[in-house]
């Protein structure tokens, strides 16, 4: 239960004890002033970053351009441009929040770099990209962050004996949250024995939230019963109480007891991935449920103006009956068959998945920027002869409404084709789901033809039209009739529905692109729309996974 709103509910955030982070970092937030903004109007005392962030930020304007321009022009490869933009970003972003950290003794004014994901499972190139980026940005402020593998775990203990300080990324489950805490614990013992002083290391421990709701539900959905529905979105929020519950158990042991008293300073627990992701639950749920003193909270920009706008703090604070109920929920969720140690292993895996992912998209865009200066062109100058604005913007426009007709013809055979699913599926395990997933899908075509109105683009009535007769036509026998089902159909249909929503991503995903210079497209719409169709890709690969299960298993399941 939450109090009333209040006039300021960042400020009573911190209040409470709470370190507001914001999780992102850009050139176009350090040049405008945005962040010294944040940080005297928002409380926001620290700064996280990720692959996918940076991937992001080189999206925002051209003020990269010069720099990879003359990287490319001296040679530079790719991994060496990305190395040296992400640390000038970091370094400068250290430097603005100094006075944060000076006020708050080393606390906070934190800002953290990640490792290059590509090396979470090689600890001997852990280690040493840490120690490089620890000397390359060369703040005191900085926090190397490392994936919390097992791998990671090796590489944490000798980061933090070197003096380093680090913030313990990716972590979902509560036994890889205490080897953690003891891979920390090991390195301020060795640190110790190696004559640093322990009250300048500094770490985090960065607890993942939101996306442990999002593969619960997912699997929860698939149970498709009413006691596995009302388990629904209250996971996530258990998972982390219980690891503050484990946090609070460490800071009472001897071994901890001794190194506080050498001067060590705690490792505090960081809730990360707060970001909603299913819009069908409240947009700041992740923070007002997690206000816990001497925690941080990183927070996208849409979830810190959310807070900032209608947050609200609990009525009393974290208490051992709130710890029984976690435990309660966790348990419940096994009885239905959730296996959440599955689950945390399935998180981390996707996690590091993303991360390269979005360090490979890092790479291919800082590889075409750099190729730009072979072009002979020069930062601030023009091409020879280029296009007039005018011809240019009609030509975008132009091509921008095909390309978005294209797709509501593709909404409009998708839509279809969840509707034939969800009859098909009546009564059935998948009813529910389809039926959600339908609704969903509709709403999101309506989005689409919203958005066109707003950029003054017509839908083309014959491509809708097409795209209807499409979908018929994909259920046609050569003679003519409707084709019969089978159970073939369900894995299918499922394949082409998941093949749809990732297609309608990639649209949300390129007009959030363009809303950066377009203030005709709404980013944080677009942000939803985007967390929608993960939500609805992970209920649709659950779908298609029980349905491959069904059909296409050679073995019936041995008896009990």
């Amino acid at each position: 239960m939450s109090v009333p709103p209040v006039s300021d509910p960042l400020a009573a955030l911190s209040a409470a004890g709470v370190s507001v982070w914001l999780d992102d970092l850009s050139r176009e937030l350090l040049a405008g002033g945005e962040l010294e903004a944040l940080i005297t109007e928002r409380h926001v005392v620290g700064v996280t970053t990720n692959p996918t962030i940076f991937a992001s930020a080189l999206s925002k304007g051209d003020r990269y351009t010069e720099q990879l321009r003359r990287l490319g022009g001296e040679g530079a490869d790719v991994d060496d441009a990305v190395f040296a933009l992400t640390t000038d970003d970091v370094r400068r972003g250290c430097e603005v929040l100094d006075p944060v950290y000076r006020r708050t003794a080393g606390t906070d004014g934190r800002v953290s770099i990640e490792v290059d994901p590509r090396l979470a499972r090689d600890t001997t190139a852990t280690i040493d990209q840490a120690r490089k980026l620890w000397m390359t940005v060369d703040r005191e402020n900085l926090l190397v962050k490392i994936p919390a593998t097992r791998e990671g775990l090796a590489a944490i203990t000798e980061v933090v004996a070197q003096g380093i300080s680090v913030n313990v990324t990716l972590i979902f489950s509560l036994d890889r949250y205490q080897h953690v805490m003891d891979a920390y614990q090991s390195g301020l013992e060795q640190a110790r024995k190696a004559g640093h002083d322990l009250s300048g290391i500094r770490s985090v421990a960065s607890f993942f939230v939101s996306r442990v709701d999002t593969e619960v539900d997912r699997r929860l959905d698939a149970v498709g019963t009413p006691e596995a529905a009302a388990l629904k979105g209250k996971a996530a929020i258990a998972n982390a109480r219980l690891a503050y519950g484990a946090y609070e158990r460490m800071i009472a042991e001897p071994r901890w007891q001794a190194l506080t008293a050498a001067g060590a300073q705690v490792q505090r627990p960081l809730w990360a991935s707060t970001g909603v992701k299913d819009p069908a639950y409240p947009d700041t749920m992740y923070v007002s449920e997690l206000v816990i003193a001497g925690t941080v909270n990183t927070m996208p920009a849409t979830t810190l103006a959310a807070f900032a706008d209608h947050g609200t703090l609990p009525d009393h604070e974290l208490t051992a009956t709130d710890q029984a109920d976690a435990t309660a929920h966790l348990a419940a969720l096994e009885s239905v068959g959730v296996d959440f140690a599955d689950v945390t292993e399935t998180l981390e895996r996707e996690g590091l998945a993303k991360f390269e992912s979005s360090w490979q998209e890092l790479g291919l865009t800082v590889e075409r920027e750099m190729h730009g200066a072979s072009t002979g062109v020069q930062p601030g100058e023009e091409e020879a002869t280029p296009a007039s604005p005018g011809d240019g913007n009609r030509d975008s426009d132009g091509m921008l409404g095909i390309y978005l007709n294209d797709h509501l013809s593709g909404a409009t055979a998708g839509l279809e084709l969840f509707r034939r699913a969800a009859q098909a599926q009546k009564g059935r395990p998948d009813d529910a789901a389809l039926k959600e997933l339908t609704r969903a899908v509709k709403e999101d075509r309506d989005s689409l033809t919203q958005i066109m109105t707003d950029l003054g683009i017509s839908p083309d009535q014959s491509k809708v039209a097409l795209g209807w007769l499409a979908e018929k036509a994909g259920r046609l026998k050569p003679n003519g009739h409707l084709f019969s089902r089978s159970p073939l159909s369900d894995v299918l249909e499922a394949e082409s529905m998941l093949l749809g929503v990732q297609g309608k991503a990639a649209c949300w995903k390129t007009l959030r692109a363009l809303a950066e210079t377009d203030d005709r497209l709404y980013a944080e719409h677009l942000d939803t729309l985007l967390e929608r169709a993960e939500h609805q890709s992970a209920m649709l690969e659950a779908i298609r996974i029980a349905a491959a299960t069904r059909t296409l298993n050679p073995r019936p399941a041995p008896a009990r």
